[in-house]
């Protein structure tokens, strides 16, 4: 009949029932480093969005141009500038416009608005209808509507705006070009003589005559050089 107590060891079995709950305790604890591990890769995610942004900003143009501008049109004005600019003068076509130096100044006014000042190189300039015609043309092809191309007479145009280039440009055409400083208007260099030596622009000679005050336009004269014997313009100081 004592025999009969074996079931008491049964309830021990069943105590280790109870153990077996604590498995999901262990399951929850690397469910805890789950998210750990995906907000690391969104971590990362969040520098490559900002990289994104990086290329975006090198291909702006205002940052291509190389030139700070906060609404854009310095840049804008820079660039049409440069293009007014290059534009041949009439007369002389081997200069632009920019190396003659009788482009003033250039605003842009609001979109596709711009004023551009010009001033000729002698009062009553017949070449300053063609040279404000062809700027015109030259920035309504950039998208500029409206074009106002304005006479600017003071201060007056000297032949010292003419660049070194511009220089350069009309000796290789076979016009001499005006002597830098000859016209005594940038600052006090005394006064000037009236008869200057002018160089041959064939063979360099200083040894030229006059022979019209007038050629082929009339801020140009007409020389002979007396060494190779070749007839030329010169370009007058003004």
């Amino acid at each position: 009949m004592t025999a009969r107590h074996a079931p008491a060891p049964a309830t021990d079995a069943a105590g280790p029932a109870p153990d077996e709950t604590a498995t999901p305790d262990a399951t929850t604890a690397p469910e805890t480093t789950a998210p750990d591990t995906t907000t690391a890769p969104g971590n990362t995610a969040t520098p490559d969005a900002t990289a994104s942004d990086d290329p975006a900003t090198s291909d702006d143009p205002a940052t291509s141009d190389g030139l700070a501008a906060p609404d854009g049109f310095s840049v804008l004005e820079a660039r049409l500038r440069r293009i007014a600019g290059a534009v041949p003068d009439p007369e002389l076509p081997m200069l632009s416009l920019d190396e003659l130096g009788v482009l003033r100044g250039l605003r842009l006014l609001g979109p596709g608005r711009v004023d551009v000042e010009l001033t000729p190189t002698y009062t009553g300039c017949p070449a300053v209808a063609t040279m404000a015609s062809d700027i015109t043309d030259r920035l309504r092809e950039q998208g500029m509507a409206e074009v106002a191309v304005r006479t600017v007479l003071a201060p007056a145009w000297s032949t010292d705006a003419i660049s070194a280039e511009g220089r350069r440009k009309l000796a290789e055409a076979g016009i001499a070009p005006p002597r830098p400083g000859a016209t005594g208007r940038a600052g006090d260099r005394g006064p000037v003589s009236l008869e200057l030596s002018v160089r041959c622009p064939h063979c360099g000679s200083l040894d030229t005559t006059l022979l019209n005050r007038f050629s082929s336009t009339a801020c140009k004269s007409l020389r002979r050089c007396e060494s190779c014997r070749e007839p030329f313009d010169h370009f007058k100081e003004l």
